[in-house]
């Protein structure tokens, strides 16, 4: 091979290595251009919330991704509601808003302006015991606890619905008022998970509870 066949060689190398690098260049160059820089992607949104927690106005200003849980436990550092699954599975974060049960690790804060919100601690204090809370000790309607606080929230909140006359699943005949029974309790506390199995025990202090407000 003459010397002016390698000088021909390599000078096509080149040649064919300067293209590919420009078009590697231009794929960057155009990936770039796509990606938006981080001082251009947007802060999160920020909204303020008023709403009443266990008799006492709170003012807070939060993420509006924020949940009704977080916003409790984080913010207020009320920690007695539980967060459990963080998915609405098992009724540890039960608290009652405007006097209804809902699942607050499913609820943001922002949806809340000018609700009133009834935490367990807003049902009694060591102190001075709610009816439930009482019962619940007396019935050893627990074990490690962890549960405790979004069961006694939705047992007082169950009896309220008895008592206004919302039938449940079991409810035999939906033109009556639904009675305080072992299934409809059952029924009704069916989305408050007990691992540790505390069941027949829970339903014993609700029962109670019931007869003491009949």
């Amino acid at each position: 091979m003459k010397y002016s066949d390698t000088c021909e060689v390599s000078r096509r190398g080149l040649m064919a290595g300067t293209a590919a690098s420009a078009a590697v260049s231009a794929v960057v160059g155009d990936a770039r251009a796509q990606t938006p820089s981080v001082s251009s992607i947007a802060a999160p949104s920020v909204s303020s919330v008023s709403f009443t927690v266990n008799g006492e106005v709170r003012n807070l200003e939060m993420d509006t991704r924020t949940t009704l849980l977080d916003a409790l436990r984080e913010h207020l550092q009320l920690t007695g509601s539980k967060k459990g699954c963080d998915h609405g599975q098992c009724g540890a974060c039960t608290v009652m808003v405007d006097g209804r049960r809902i699942n607050a690790c499913l609820s943001l804060a922002v949806m809340h302006q000018g609700n009133d919100i009834i935490t367990v601690e807003g049902l009694g204090s060591p102190d001075n015991l709610h009816a439930m809370q009482a019962a619940f000790v007396k019935h050893d309607g627990y074990q490690c606890g962890y549960c405790t606080p979004g069961q006694i929230c939705s047992s007082v909140a169950v009896l309220d619905e008895i008592k206004a006359g919302i039938p449940s699943h079991v409810t035999p005949d939906l033109n009556a008022r639904p009675q305080v029974t072992a299934e409809e309790i059952r029924e009704r506390m069916s989305g408050n998970i007990c691992r540790c199995g505390a069941y027949s025990n829970i339903v014993d202090a609700i029962t109670e509870v019931a007869e003491r407000q009949a």
